[in-house]
């Protein structure tokens, strides 16, 4: 808006003209943004909320500016309209009506009532502190057009705020309520309930916050306001999101535990026939392995055996709860117990067979010596050296070790080498022909 000034030299015609020219598009623009505001949907709804917190103090103080612009917007009306029949009076503005207008125009010559300042004035707090004894408050145009631009601006950014936070907040609440319930129905399908799994506590909990968070935000929607930093523009800011955003987060969690419930579900019945086949074969694997300790214990002589364990009781216990589980459809039950059995099943055949490997070792040292030796009885063969009478008594005393029952592996290990030994000393002595011992009979194999 145009500056006036203060009353000085009497303005002219011309002067007069292009202010109230000024003054009239003022006039407009201020009565186009009242009506605005009186029929925005913000106020409309502030009007109609059972406000509380911040939000009801800066109401009525927005409710008594928007009482008080009113009242101002009509006193300037009144007072541009005096100055236009001054103005209209003849075509050729005496001097007299150019000093009315110049006061008119330019001096503080409109006159608010008192009552109507000091009824609004208590509750604006961009307005001066008003004595109640006062029994009127004037202005000049320019001065009251200024004090109308901040009583608005005040106004407009506590219904812009308001709006703004209804409008972004309480929607997107109610679309994560619905997909609450539509979690709520799936979880409690797959027997996740509050008091029963964490996750159904989480459900409960989130229940509870999105509906104390819509009542607050309803009721209170300027505490869910963060004014942007450096903006005087009115509604200058965003919505406050932390609560909705972070109980979004903690439903995604909820329902990526569901998920994981749901794979239970399906796949249940696969895994529970893999636990049965794990356990089957770590029983197997044992029973093998204490029938092999006694096939060690009345065969090999002198040799620690270790002691076979039994089957796996406990955990043919925690199969057969994991099958109630599954009967009962407790899926947020059996998740955890499966998990748990499959790691257990893997571990019990490992240690299986372990125990498998260790009783049978004895039979495995005493099947390598008789692989060893024969071999080495092949080898003396080949170079002809069979039928040496000192060999053939080493290779029987082995072998009756070896083959005799029970079976001492370290006496039969050193008859072994005796007659590895034997055997390699006349594969590496010269031959002499014809001299009554054994020939080298290399040249006809």
């Amino acid at each position: 808006m145009g500056v006036t000034g203060p009353p000085g030299p009497v303005m002219d015609r011309d002067e007069v003209d292009r202010a109230l020219a000024r003054l009239g598009a003022e006039h407009e623009a201020i009565e186009t943004s009242l009506l605005a505001l009186q029929d925005h949907a913000g106020r409309r709804l502030l009007e109609g909320a059972e406000l509380t917190g911040v939000t009801k103090e800066r109401w009525a103080s927005a409710e008594a500016s928007i009482t008080l612009l009113w009242a101002y917007f009509d006193a300037y009306t009144g007072a541009l309209r005096g100055a236009r029949e001054i103005r209209s009076r003849r075509r050729w503005s005496s001097r007299e009506d150019l000093v009315e207008l110049t006061e008119l125009l330019r001096g503080e010559c409109v006159t608010v009532a008192g009552s109507v300042v000091g009824s609004a004035a208590g509750a604006v707090e961009t307005s001066p502190p008003q004595s109640t004894a006062k029994l009127s408050e004037s202005f000049s145009l320019t001065g009251l057009v200024d004090r109308m631009n901040e009583l608005y601006a005040s106004s407009l950014d506590m219904v812009v705020t308001a709006d703004a936070v209804w409008s972004a907040l309480p929607a997107r609440i109610d679309l994560l309520a619905a997909e609450l319930q539509r979690t709520r129905r799936l979880a409690h399908s797959v027997g996740v309930r509050p008091g029963e799994h964490p996750a159904g506590d989480d459900l409960e909990r989130i229940t509870r916050t999105l509906t104390s968070l819509r009542e607050q935000v309803v009721s209170d929607p300027l505490a869910f306001w963060v004014r942007a930093q450096g903006s005087s523009a009115p509604g200058g800011g965003r919505p406050d999101t932390t609560v909705y955003d972070r109980e979004a987060r903690a439903l995604e969690d909820v329902r990526r535990e569901i998920d994981a419930v749901l794979t239970v579900r399906q796949d249940a019945e696969q895994r529970l026939v893999r636990l049965r086949d794990l356990l089957s074969r770590a029983d197997r694997t044992l029973a093998e392995a204490r029938t092999a300790r006694g096939e060690v214990l009345a065969k090999i002589a002198a040799t620690e055996v270790p002691v076979v364990s039994g089957p796996p009781t406990a955990l043919q216990e925690q199969l057969a709860t994991a099958a109630e589980y599954r009967r009962h459809a407790q899926w947020h039950r059996l998740s955890p117990l499966l998990e748990s059995l499959e790691q257990k099943a893997e571990d019990e055949l490992l240690r299986a067979r372990e125990s498998l490997s260790a009783v049978t070792q004895p039979l495995a040292v005493r099947a390598e010596l008789r692989g060893r030796l024969d071999a080495y009885k092949a080898k003396v063969a080949r170079h002809g050296l069979a039928e040496d009478p000192f060999l053939i008594e080493r290779y029987d005393a082995a072998r009756r070790m070896l083959w005799s029952a029970p079976c001492d592996l370290r006496v039969a290990e050193q008859a072994v080498l005796r007659y590895q030994q034997a055997a390699a000393e006349l594969l590496t002595a010269p031959r002499v022909p014809d001299q009554g011992g054994p020939q080298d009979r290399r040249g006809e194999q």
